[in-house]
Parts: structure tokens; sequence; C-alpha cells
């Protein structure tokens, strides 16, 4: 806990997907895990540690999922600075990551992405030349966990280049659908030209 009463950024034991399935049991509006856990998902079993839990929303829904997400406090996150983000508020234009923080543990449980698009068309955050219709981006569980297709996962991850990130693209990479591949490699041409991933797709 630091002076202002805010937990530590790294304060986080985050919910498995199934845990924030069953909080949002009942809420219409799109969302999907996304980020490494969305991969784990794909291949049907968790193949590592994951530090949190990212999930994304519209902006137009932020108030719909923080009705839903009960006993959780938000905080925005950007640019390292974290700040309550007061009942009923929006987030500010340039923000779009809320952190939601279990209010009586005090631990940060799962991680609020805002992304553009609409419920029909998903968008990439990093491109908005980049989209499609949001059933072929966005796929489920046999148990019914919402999470984003492995491609974008993978575009998303190719701008850090973390010691995780190049273990999930080589991992990833076998099980790609040739079409798949194909997405990819175009897509990171537009967003990361010249990226080494490009020669191995």
């Amino acid at each position: 806990m630091n002076v202002t009463g805010i937990p530590d950024h790294d304060a986080w034991s985050a919910w498995h997907p199934l845990e924030l399935t069953n909080r949002l049991a009942g809420v219409s509006a799109p969302w999907c895990v996304v980020g490494g856990w969305a991969l784990d998902l794909w291949y049907g079993r968790q193949t590592r540690d994951h530090d949190d839990l990212e999930f994304t929303v519209l902006r137009e829904d932020v108030g719909i999922f923080r009705e839903a997400l009960q006993g959780l406090d938000f905080y925005t996150a950007g640019s390292g600075v974290v700040t309550p983000l007061p009942q009923d508020a929006l987030p500010p234009a340039d923000i779009v990551q809320i952190w939601c923080l279990d209010s009586i543990e005090r631990r940060w449980r799962v991680d609020m992405m805002i992304e553009p698009g609409t419920p029909q068309t998903w968008v990439c955050k990093r491109d908005p030349n980049i989209r499609g219709a949001r059933h072929e981006f966005v796929r489920s569980t046999p148990g019914g966990i919402p999470y984003l297709a492995p491609a974008p996962i993978l575009l998303f991850k190719a701008r850090y280049q973390r010691a995780k990130d190049e273990i999930d693209f080589e991992n990833a990479l076998p099980k790609l659908a040739v079409s798949e591949r194909a997405w990819l490699k175009a897509s990171l041409k537009l967003v990361h030209p010249g990226h080494e991933w490009i020669g191995l797709l």
C-alpha cells in the first residue's frame, strides 16, 4: 500500500476467467478475455502463470460492467498512474484501462480495457483500419467464456516482445490456421513494419 491508500501496482491476485464469467452472467453487452489468458482459453488449458486478467468492453458499456462487478472499486490506469474513478463517473477519453480492486481484500482482481468498435464490429485499437465482424474475432470456450482470437492477441503482444510474449508466439505459431497466419502477417506489416515475427509467419 502506498501513501495515497492505493495498493501497489503489483498487488495482484487476479481472478480466473471463469470467476469473471460467473460475475458477468446476464450481461448482454459484448466483452471478451484478452492477453495471455485468451491464448490459454484457446488452447483449452493453462500453460503458464498469469499476473493479471484482462478483458475488453466498449466505452459506452463501462457503467454496465461497473454495476455487474459489485464489491470492486475502480481506478483508471494510464502512463504508470493509477487514480480512483468516482462512482458514476466516466473515464476520461484518453483512458483505456480500468483496474478493478477487491474492496475488502485490497487486491487487484481484473483489468477492464476499453476498446473501440461496436457490438457488431471489432476494431483494432492500434490501427482502426484493421477491423471485421465481431463474431469472427471473438470466440468462446465450451464453457461459455468469450475470448479474443489468437491472431489479434499476438498482434497486440508484438509491440512489447517481452519474454512471455515471445514464448506465447512460439507456442501459438504451430497451431495457427493458414488464414490466421496470413491475417497476422498482413496486420503486422501495417502496425509494426519490419517486425521479426513477419518472417516467421
